[in-house]
């Protein structure tokens, strides 16, 4: 039994790869340090540059994970360039609900492209938004991994049943995804679009998931939840929807509607583009279980911070607080939300936008959110996010990388 061994062991097939640096999820390590793969890609080792003989596939710049996107909208991929940058959030959302004009074929057609671009661009785990189920064909196809978020909005009482049983369509549709039981969930789209009866009928399905919310996206949604005034009444009244039901409650909406979440595992709460020091010591707070608004017991789940820079530009002109994120320890990820909002669905032009506007932060830091911290939001972590024995996270090289710095003529290549 031993001999048969050490001839299975000989007959294995390795690969060997070295850079100027070597990113592995956690921290970067330098040139004397190489990776060691089996032919597929499964993470053997990281050895020193003397352990490792011959066959060393030797590259210039950063070897790196694959890159986990954790907010995207494939659906919309087929409103590429079509609606105007800087609109504010209220007229942005008018505009994708009133783009009703394309056929099925054109938007799965958009949907497989922008697969094609995210593959291209080193990214190998995607949480997406689903409120359709346009995006099942291609995901049937198994080229990235994917959390799915069946997205819930209805913001009138009434009409929260209807939406509910149309979800679980949904939900039931996308579960018969091959192994993809485990990486579904109902997402509640926003606080301002969720009526009190929708998110008690979600609350069961939020049970050791991930689940999303975009969150603070516009200054007018705390505005209406600590008042009832604000932009967003224009929004309900260019939908015609009756808003009268409503009464605020005097603080922000992520400290209104965070324990509705409660049951989950992690919670992703999306772009933060007006999230405030007192939301994230109240967030500090409900995870422990202190605070005289949080529960007895620390909460279930824990929360992840995910940035969209470019689409936060793109739709408000603003960006995220990152350095108060950083001051409260806060988990960041990376997401690239959708083609109607961004110009790429690139997970690289998302950390140029940050070290433009945040060049002192470190690039092993930014990284690690769109590696190990992505992988472990969409709990993909024993497969993706980091260079560790077992894993299979995907090879990228980031090339044009100045040492360990990124910079505009910086881009990404697959190696495996």
């Amino acid at each position: 039994m031993f001999a048969k061994l050490i001839v299975f062991q000989s007959c294995m097939i390795y690969r060997k790869f070295k850079a100027d640096y070597l990113f592995t999820g956690h921290r970067m390590l330098d040139h004397d340090q190489v990776l060691v793969t089996s032919e597929d890609g499964v993470v053997e080792d990281i050895i020193p540059i003397g352990e490792a003989t011959d066959k060393v596939e030797t590259y210039s710049g950063i070897l790196c994970p694959g890159f986990i996107n954790c907010h995207c909208h494939l659906e919309l991929s087929h409103l590429r360039g079509l609606i105007p940058e800087h609109t504010g959030l209220t007229d942005f959302v008018f505009k994708v609900i009133t783009q009703q004009h394309f056929g099925e074929q054109e938007i799965r057609d958009a949907i497989a492209l922008a697969e094609d671009e995210m593959l291209a661009g080193g990214i190998v785990g995607v949480g997406d938004i689903c409120n359709n189920v346009f995006s099942f064909t291609q995901k049937q196809k198994q080229i990235l991994a994917y959390y799915n978020f069946i997205e819930a909005s209805g913001w009138l009482p009434e009409v929260a049943a209807t939406r509910f049983e149309k979800n679980k369509l949904h939900y039931n549709e996308f579960a018969q995804l091959p192994s993809h039981e485990d990486f579904l969930a109902m997402a509640p789209h926003a606080s301002y679009s969720v009526s009190d009866k929708l998110w008690q009928l979600l609350g069961p399905y939020f049970k050791n998931k991930t689940t999303s919310i975009h969150n603070q996206e516009t200054a007018a949604e705390d505005e209406l939840f600590k008042s009832g005034t604000g932009d967003l009444l224009r929004m309900y009244d260019r939908l015609k929807i009756d808003n009268s039901f409503f009464r605020p409650f005097g603080k922000s909406s992520l400290q209104t509607y965070l324990p509705r979440l409660e049951g989950a595992k992690n919670v992703l709460l999306v772009h933060n583009s007006y999230t405030r020091e007192e939301d994230l010591k109240y967030c500090r707070q409900f995870e422990k279980g202190t605070g005289k608004e949080s529960t007895a017991a620390p909460a279930s789940f824990k929360i992840f911070f995910c940035l969209c820079v470019n689409a936060n530009q793109y739709i408000e002109n603003t960006l995220p607080p990152i350095e108060l994120f950083r001051k409260y320890g806060c988990s960041l990820v990376l997401g690239t939300d959708s083609l109607a909002s961004n110009h790429s669905l690139s997970i690289v032009d998302e950390i140029k936008t940050i070290r433009r506007h945040f060049p002192a932060l470190p690039l092993p830091e930014i990284l690690g959110w769109a590696t190990i911290n992505g992988a472990r939001a969409l709990q993909m972590d024993t497969i993706y996010g980091s260079f560790e024995p077992g894993k299979q996270p995907g090879i990228l090289l980031i090339e044009n990388s100045d040492g360990q710095n990124m910079n505009a003529d910086s881009c990404v290549r697959r190696i495996l």
